[in-house]
């Protein structure tokens, strides 16, 4: 079985085995002499099941990266396939469709309803979807991510970490395919995010769905089964098995380049 996790030229892995799979991705904002070419030829693939995140310098294209391949934006050229469905070929109403019922979202500002309680927050996806979700699978999923006694609070009353499990059991609910959180523990202090992180892998681990995490912490990125290292719109590195301290190194050179020569966005 193909288990690419990225090239420089576009992959040809078999759909079934791979949630994602974006072939010469190119983004480009801007017009005439304020063009900039954000995304540069990105092939990736990411494969079912599995857990990277994306990592690189401040204005690299990494969150640009995480827009296209979740079908929040379109590529200027290029393919994305997401769940075996090639985002491009879709109008707005069957690519809003397919991120409602295929994709998981978790981002650092949690995207809470502050007036709904936390079970009305996790089925509301279900809600506008038309699509009931049975009141032991909500208990369950509440209960796995230790909120069952928080089930008809409002989420000012919770803590960041808990708020941002919250996020998570609402992105799982909905059982998609492919989870992409973007900077999911950036507002959380070491323990909290500690907690989340954990959550995250045991959705690959126990659930199977496949995560893709932008983050800019070593130690978050440790977690994940690889790393996949961006540049000047580029992939530039790949490691799998991630331990803390060769991300972080790595990051270091990665960075003090990027600084030199002036990045992206």
């Amino acid at each position: 079985m193909t288990r690419t996790l990225y090239s420089h030229r576009a992959p040809e892995p078999e759909l079934t085995h791979h949630s994602v799979v974006l072939r010469e991705v190119v983004k480009v904002y801007g017009a005439g002499p304020t063009t900039t070419r954000v995304l540069d030829n990105v092939s990736l693939a990411f494969p079912r099941g599995s857990f990277t995140a994306v990592m690189g310098p401040s204005g690299s294209g990494k969150s640009t990266l995480l827009q296209c391949a979740a079908g929040l934006d379109r590529p200027n050229s290029g393919s994305v396939t997401v769940d075996g469905i090639e985002l491009t070929a879709l109008d707005e109403t069957a690519l809003t469709r397919l991120r409602r019922d295929r994709i998981g979202f978790v981002f650092q500002s949690y995207n809470l309803v502050p007036t709904l309680t936390v079970q009305q927050n996790v089925t509301l996806p279900a809600e506008f979807a038309s699509r009931r979700i049975p009141v032991d699978a909500v208990r369950n999923v509440l209960a796995r991510l230790g909120l069952a006694q928080h089930a008809h609070a409002r989420p000012a009353t919770l803590s960041g970490g808990q708020q941002q499990r919250v996020a998570i059991a609402r992105a799982l609910l909905s059982e998609p395919a492919v989870i992409f959180a973007d900077e999911p523990t950036g507002a959380l202090d070491s323990r909290a995010a500690a907690e989340v992180l954990g959550l995250l892998r045991d959705a690959v681990d126990r659930s199977g769905r496949t995560i893709v995490m932008v983050t800019h912490d070593p130690v978050a990125a440790s977690v994940a089964d690889a790393v996949v290292f961006f540049a000047d719109g580029r992939v530039v590195d790949a490691v799998r098995r991630p331990t803390a301290d060769a991300v972080a190194a790595r990051m270091t050179r990665l960075t003090d380049g990027f600084a030199r020569h002036g990045g992206v966005r």
